[in-house]
Order: C-alpha cells, then structure tokens, then sequence
C-alpha cells in the first residue's frame, strides 16, 4: 500500500514527498561524509621554555642580589677588623650574630671579641652630613634583605636616621609649635613598650578615621612621632637579641669576658634612665633599680603632650575642653616673627580666695606668643643692612588663655598692669640701653588661680589695623589679648 495512504487510514502524519532526484537513505548502508583529518595540537614546548626562562632570570637576579649583599657584608666585616670602618659598616657588624644568612664560613672566631657601639649610639653621634650619607648606605641593605628581623632592623635604622637628620635642621616657622612640645611627647611616648605604642597607634587610626571634630594636625603628628618610637621600641628588641647572643658566644670562648660584658650591660640600661647616679657597686645596683621603678611609676602619671613645660605644682589644669583648645591653638602654629613665650611669674597671695574651699583651685593653661622684629631707627641704619641686621627686639604680645570650666561664664577673665617699685605708667628705672618690664596678671572666677607674665613695658598700640591690630575678646573659653607696642618716629 502506498505509504501516504497508509498514513491517512491509520490517522499518522504522512511521511514528506522525497524528491526522486535525491539518492535513497538506507538506515542499513548509510553514506557518511569522511571527517577531516585530526591537526596535532601545537605542543606547549615554547610555553615552557618560555616559563623556565622567566623563571631562570628571576632566579638570576635573586642570586646576583644575594651575591651582592653578601659581598657588603664580608667588606664591613673586613673594614670593622682592620680599624677603618664607617658608620654603616658598625651597623652591620652588630647584626652579623642574629644574622641567620650568614655563611658559617665568613665568621673569624676574634670577631666576638670586638666590642662595636649600640647602633643608636653610633647614629646620635653622627652629623647631618654623616646621617644623610649614612642613610643612603642603609637603603641597600634594606633593598637587599629578604630575612624579616633583618629588614625591620633596617628599616628601624633607616626611620630613627631620618628622625635625628631632621632634628639637627634649623627649625622654620612652621616647626616651632610643634617643637615646642616634643620634649613632652618624648615624655609620654618614651616609656611605652613596642606592644603598647602598637595598640596605642591602632586608636589614633580609629580616631582619624572617624568623624569626630578634632585636631587633625595634632594627631598626624603624634602619629609621626609614634612611628619613631614604634622604630626605636624595635630597634631596642633586636639588639637585646644580638646582646643576648654575643654573651652566650663569649661563654665558649671567655667566660670572664661574658660575664663582665652582661653586668655592664645591665648598669648600663639602669645607668640611662637615671644618669645622675653611676656608682658600680653591689648597693647602686639595688638604687638603680629602684629610681628606675619610680621613674617607670612617674612616667605612667605623666601629663598631656604639651603641659610639662608649664608644670610646677598639682593644680595644672588638664581637663579634656582644656586640653581640646591647647591643641587647636598649637596647631595653628607660629609665624616666622614669633616665639613661644613661657615667662611665668609667681603670683604672691596672701590669702586664699573664697570659694576654694568649695572648688579645687587650677591654674589656667595657656599658649602664648611673642612677637619680635628689627627696629631700623637711625643708629640702626647707620650701622646695620638687610645682610647684618641687628638685634631683635620685642614689638608684642599673643596671650590666649584657656577657661573652659568657669563656673560663672557671664563674668570674663580680666587683666591688669602692675608695676613694682612704685614706678608709675611713663617713667623709667631701667639703666641705659635696657628696657623697664612689668607683670601683667589675668584675673578669673573660680575654679581657676591668677596667673602672671613679664613682659616689656612700653606703650601699647590700639589701633584696628589688620597687621598691627589690638584683639582683647573672651570667647569660647578663650581669653584672648593681642597687642603690639607703638612705633615711635623721630623727626628731623
């Protein structure tokens, strides 16, 4: 039966019409077109040579830098033996006994019995020209080492060298505020252990990176003296280290020698933090140790960077707005015309003022300025230029005095001249060639004393002039007094 036909009785789809030209698909004998030949895939030959070359010149090089700095350290083992060595060549001489690099073979059995300076001794000794030379020798090491204590002793050397290069720079105008109280941040952050400064640095991140209004400028540099003492903290580690190793090297060869040299060690850390007190016998030892207790105790309790200099007595105010508006001011810095002026005078008081009995009485802190300058009078331009200027002399005066807690903020802190001797305002006891000083005394509300500054007593200039203007305002917290002296004219 036709094949169509089938399909429509049974109700199936009929098959498509084939065309006759077409040839016949037998399922039985199928005709299939032949594939193409299979290519070889391109061997991965070149890849790998390619690879084992790469890796061969970084292995070249890595060699080369090995060969190289192993070379600069037989030279300074050579140059310390001989007698000639150079700043660096010490530097590297202490690290050779934690050097876990080291060739065996490059040690003398005589070099522990060389006693090389503490490698922070041998920096402070240096001069800016030597630290600047002195750090260009340690960048190679650094570069060069891959063993971890070696790199961070570098590093450590390379920020402690950069610290003291610029310490030993004249200061500009910028500089001086914060100079002013580094000696107080060396204070505080001295005595801290590397553990310490670490945890310490992790809150002043947390405090920068947060949106709390603050002294950015301050904290950076706090955070940039940390990292110095972070330097010095591991510096200090790794040379307890090398110390350590050098005694145990002695033992096998110098008993004696070893034992000398860890009692000296010893006084000697004692010895630096009490330097007054350098007696060797059995009873020091046990006074060392204990002013160094006291110290470590004292140091704890220490005041706010920035407030040592002021200190003398209990009553010094370091309260957080105190400390809050010292450190804005001390941000602002000084300009190239100005000092710091700290020339506090007792306040002689007979009796004690009313209300302490009721409140603490604290003494105000402060940030002055004074301002200096060149007068060009006539005997001045006769004998001085631009090039040899003459001598400096006080033109006026910043007073910014910090109240934050008065208990009657209505009532704004005054001040008042005094002159002694019963001279009075225009007359002069002062000898040829001097100027006449007077106190001048800010007087508050409780909780805070009177506080005084001398200061030169000449005619105040109060004009509005923008560089010369006179400023005596009290505002938020701040008791503020601003005046330059007048400039007198001769005429012909």
């Amino acid at each position: 039966m036709d094949p169509g036909r089938r399909a429509m009785i049974y109700g199936r789809k009929s098959p498509p019409r084939r065309d006759i030209t077409s040839p016949r698909r037998d399922p039985s004998s199928r005709i299939t077109k032949p594939s193409r030949p299979t290519q070889p895939k391109p061997s991965n030959s070149t890849t790998q040579n390619w690879l084992s070359q790469d890796e061969q010149s970084r292995q070249f090089v890595a060699d080369e830098d090995k060969f190289v700095l192993k070379q600069a350290k037989k030279k300074a083992d050579i140059r310390v033996r001989e007698g000639r060595a150079k700043p660096i060549d010490l530097l590297a001489f202490n690290l050779r006994y934690v050097d876990t690099d080291r060739d065996v073979f490059d040690d003398d059995d005589a070099d522990v019995d060389i006693d090389v300076p503490q490698p922070d001794t041998v920096i402070n000794g240096l001069k800016e020209s030597e630290l600047v030379e002195l750090e260009a020798d340690i960048t190679p090491y650094h570069t060069l080492e891959t063993n971890a204590m070696n790199r961070d002793y570098w590093k450590a050397l390379r920020t402690i060298c950069a610290d003291r290069r610029q310490r030993l720079k004249p200061m500009g105008p910028e500089q001086r505020a914060v100079s002013s109280v580094i000696a107080d941040v060396d204070k505080i952050l001295g005595p801290k252990n590397l553990q310490q400064l670490e945890k310490l640095e992790g809150q002043i991140q947390a405090k920068l990176r947060s949106d709390e209004v603050m002294d950015t400028d301050y904290w950076e540099q706090l955070l940039k003296s940390l990292q110095i003492f972070k330097a010095k903290a591991k510096l200090k580690i790794i040379y307890e280290a090398i110390r350590e190793r050098r005694v145990q090297l002695l033992k096998e060869r110098d008993p004696e020698k070893a034992k000398a040299l860890a009692e000296s060690e010893s006084l000697g850390s004692v010895a630096r933090s009490d330097p007054k007190d350098t007696s060797a016998n059995s009873n020091s030892k046990l006074k060392h140790s204990a002013t160094a207790i006291s110290l470590a105790s004292s140091s704890t309790s220490a005041p706010p960077p920035g407030t040592a200099r002021f200190a003398t007595g209990g009553n010094e105010d370091f309260s957080q707005a105190t400390k809050a508006l010292y450190e804005r001011e001390v941000a602002r810095g000084v300009s190239e015309n100005e000092e710091i002026f700290t020339a506090e005078e007792s306040v002689s008081s007979t009796t004690k003022p009313q209300w302490a009995d009721k409140y603490r009485p604290r003494k105000p802190r402060y940030f002055n300025r004074v301002q200096m300058g060149y007068e060009w009078n006539k005997y001045n331009q006769t004998h001085y230029d631009h090039d040899n200027p003459p001598p400096k002399v006080v033109q006026g005066y910043k007073f910014n005095i910090f109240y934050p807690d008065l208990i009657d903020k209505t009532k704004a802190p005054t001040f008042k001249i005094i002159r002694e001797h019963g001279r009075r305002r225009g007359e002069s006891f002062a000898p040829a060639g001097e100027e006449d000083t007077c106190l001048i005394r800010f007087i508050a509300g409780p909780p805070y004393e009177d506080i005084a500054f001398r200061i030169v007593d000449r005619e105040w200039d109060y004009s509005a002039k923008k560089d010369r203007g006179f400023k005596s305002s009290f505002d938020k917290g701040i008791l503020q007094l601003h005046f330059q002296f007048k400039k007198i004219y001769y005429r012909k």
